[in-house]
């Protein structure tokens, strides 16, 4: 399986360019770390990116689901997103042009992807990533200025291509920054970033809907107030450092220190050669499907909710006002419990799989009790059943952990993190489908029973997971290894499948 034995001698002969940038500053000996400065260190990376990375993908959550509310500040009117046909009686409500505003963008990053990670990894990250944040903005700021459901539907494609880059390049900057252990956490911080702008975001629609003004609508302030939240985010973006090997805000000493911790998790840190072996091996890979398919199924619930939450609840017998409010339980469930389900691995090794499992359980409670439940006028049981749904955040922010901390190799990685949100994406397109307005009068049966069964495939493909990485492990233990080696391959840009040192986190 391994070709153990030939490492160090194939090292010899790989050229530099084929290796971690880490290897410009680290020797293929591991040096001694002074706990001290490791914490020092630890805490001026978590101070730099997890604040910023927070509310950057706060505006990624923020710029979709602002959809939903502005839906019921008269976007639906204003662009004709919502037809209905008065030849009928009662009049036919068909609601598929607001589903497809919200799938469109979808289909947009699902088309930049793969392009935008590659080009993240060929080049330097601030030359990518700040002046693609700032078109970012710009391109949100500008629905304000759309005046039709044709042009929403261009101008929503468009922000779909130009967004892709910021989840992937999250999931690999904290993979090249954190070890193993640490990455839990800090995946769920930055995702945590939806549950907190949900509530902010909550906070700021519910402000824009007392305004009267008769210079823009409601909905128009709503996108030019999230386009310039976005620009701030560009101008951190143009100082991001490329690697812990150019990390400005380290001392020369703090840089070495953060290369080092890496190294026993033989992940990696940056190579910017893309590799056309490391690209074969992750389609080649189940784990790489698996995870993608648990992505799949567990996001189109986001499809479904982020777009249409605030209808559905105004359904309950609640205003356009208090529809919006109904959205903080949501967000405050994904506060608390991703946070959370991060840590708790941090202190007991390997139970992420258990914990996704255990998190997938609420959510199909929650479907169910939105679906079965007398809705009348303010009801309860659905209102619990919708704030039961916001542990699909839990099972997401686990499910990118899962991938990012399973593979190594700077190209696996990439492969690895765009395919997770090329997922994510058809998990956001398949969602909204799953609504039939014709069907409101019970309770949207289709809906709520296509996402009980995606989380119940959601289950399955994890056990399926975890089956594979234990498998995995105990036949490596099983291996008679050179632990001389481990320190010189570290930074060699190996794949977990080429690297036998490598160990998967369950």
């Amino acid at each position: 399986m391994f070709q153990v034995d030939g490492i160090a001698g194939a090292n010899d002969h790989t050229r530099d360019s084929e290796k971690d940038a880490a290897l410009a500053m680290v020797s293929d000996v591991a040096q001694e770390i002074d706990p001290i400065v490791a914490k020092r260190v630890l805490r001026k990376i978590d101070l730099y990116f997890m604040p910023a990375m927070l509310i950057g993908y706060g505006m990624v959550y923020y710029d979709k689901a602002i959809l939903g509310s502005a839906s019921l500040f008269g976007m639906t009117a204003d662009l004709a997103l919502e037809v209905v046909d008065h030849s009928a009686f009662p009049a036919l409500v068909d609601t598929s042009r607001l589903s497809w505003a919200t799938s469109i963008f979808y289909f947009g990053m699902l088309a930049g992807l793969y392009p935008m990670t590659f080009i993240l990894q060929k080049f330097d990250v601030r030359y990518v990533l700040g002046p693609v944040v700032l078109l970012w903005a710009i391109v949100c700021a500008a629905t304000a200025g759309v005046t039709s459901w044709r042009g929403l539907f261009v101008q929503r494609f468009f922000l779909g291509v130009i967004e892709s880059v910021i989840p992937t390049s999250f999931m690999t900057i904290v993979s090249s920054y954190y070890t193993q252990e640490e990455q839990a956490l800090r995946q769920a911080w930055w995702f945590s970033g939806t549950g907190w702008f949900t509530i902010i975001g909550g906070a700021l629609n519910y402000g824009f809907g007392q305004i009267t003004s008769d210079c823009l609508t409601r909905w128009q302030y709503i996108y030019i107030l999230a386009g310039a939240m976005t620009f701030l985010f560009g101008l951190w973006c143009c100082a991001m450092p490329n690697s812990p090997v150019s990390a400005w805000f380290l001392t020369p000493e703090e840089r070495i220190i953060a290369i080092e911790r890496l190294r026993k998790g033989q992940t990696g840190i940056r190579c910017q050669k893309i590799k056309l072996d490391q690209i074969k091996e992750s389609f080649t890979d189940i784990k790489v499907y698996l995870v993608a398919i648990m992505m799949a199924a567990a996001y189109t619930i986001n499809g479904a909710i982020s777009g249409y939450g605030p209808l559905i609840v105004s359904t309950f017998g609640y205003d356009t006002l208090d529809s919006i409010l109904f959205q903080f339980p949501v967000g405050g469930v994904c506060v608390i419990f991703i946070p959370l389900c991060g840590y708790i691995p941090t202190v007991i090794p390997n139970t992420r799989i258990p914990m996704l499992i255990a998190c997938c359980l609420p959510v199909i409670a929650g479907c169910a009790m939105i679906w079965k439940s007398q809705w009348g006028y303010q009801p309860a049981t659905p209102v619990v059943g919708y704030a039961l749904t916001g542990f699909f955040g839990p099972v997401v922010s686990l499910i990118i952990t899962i991938g990012a901390s399973n593979v190594a190799g700077a190209t696996k990685k990439t492969v690895m993190a765009a395919t997770v949100f090329v997922a994510y994406t058809v998990g956001n397109i398949i969602g909204p489908q799953l609504i039939n307005s014709s069907t409101k009068a019970q309770h949207y049966p289709e809906l709520w029973t296509g996402l009980i069964i995606c989380y119940c495939i959601t289950i399955t493909a994890a056990v399926a997971l975890y089956v594979v990485l234990w498998r995995e492990n105990r036949l490596r233990s099983t291996l008679e290894l050179d632990e001389v080696q481990r320190d010189k391959i570290a930074f060699d840009d190996l794949t977990d499948k080429q690297n036998p040192f490598f160990r998967y986190a369950l």
